[in-house]
């Protein structure tokens, strides 16, 4: 194959790669609350796998959830609320945007350490996806959850609000275990 022809073929896939990055890459709040889940979850996984089985169990105090009920509860939320938004959780979580108590029968479930860093980065997966396949055309479209009218934007402002809360929660968490948040190091 001629130099030149090398060069063209190589320009032709740089377009191609450029072009479907760009086609996956969305502006506004979308793009922005993607920006922004996508560092949460670096940050959220990264404690996850910092963390020692031993500490898993922890609670800052009774009646409290522990570390791994924290992870658990992240990843059953990251599913549930993207539900509520009409993207079917998959099966096997067995959540139900209509139905909380499938969150609580999920957070439940007795898990290793691996399968809750496994959930979580799995929850992840499906929120940015569901995130991503939700047209900005449909931002003000309203449902009703917990009892209550909402659009979807602030569905989607209130899940990423809620992310943060919790990595908020596990950092005081892993300071509490001496764990130092491996961004931080």
């Amino acid at each position: 194959m001629s130099v030149r022809r090398r060069l063209f073929v190589l320009a032709s896939l740089i377009a191609v790669a450029v072009t479907a990055g760009s086609a996956q890459k969305r502006s506004g709040l979308v793009g922005d609350l993607l920006t922004d889940v996508t560092d949460v979850e670096s940050k959220i996984v990264g404690l996850a796998k910092a963390m020692p089985e031993s500490t898993y169990a922890w609670r800052p105090m009774p009646g409290v959830r522990s570390l791994g009920e924290v992870f658990t509860h992240v990843a059953a939320d990251n599913y549930f609320l993207p539900a509520a938004l009409g993207f079917a959780a998959p099966a096997a979580t067995g959540i139900s945007g209509t139905d909380y108590k499938t969150v609580e029968a999920y957070e439940k479930k007795t898990r290793t350490r691996a399968q809750i860093i496994a959930e979580v980065e799995q929850s992840f997966v499906f929120l940015k996806k569901s995130l991503t396949d939700t047209p900005d055309a449909k931002l003000d479209g309203m449902i009703k959850m917990f009892g209550q009218e909402s659009s979807m934007r602030a569905t989607w402002v209130t899940t990423v609000t809620h992310v943060h809360e919790h990595l908020g929660q596990l950092i005081a968490y892993a300071r509490s275990n001496k764990v130092v948040p491996p961004w931080s190091k």
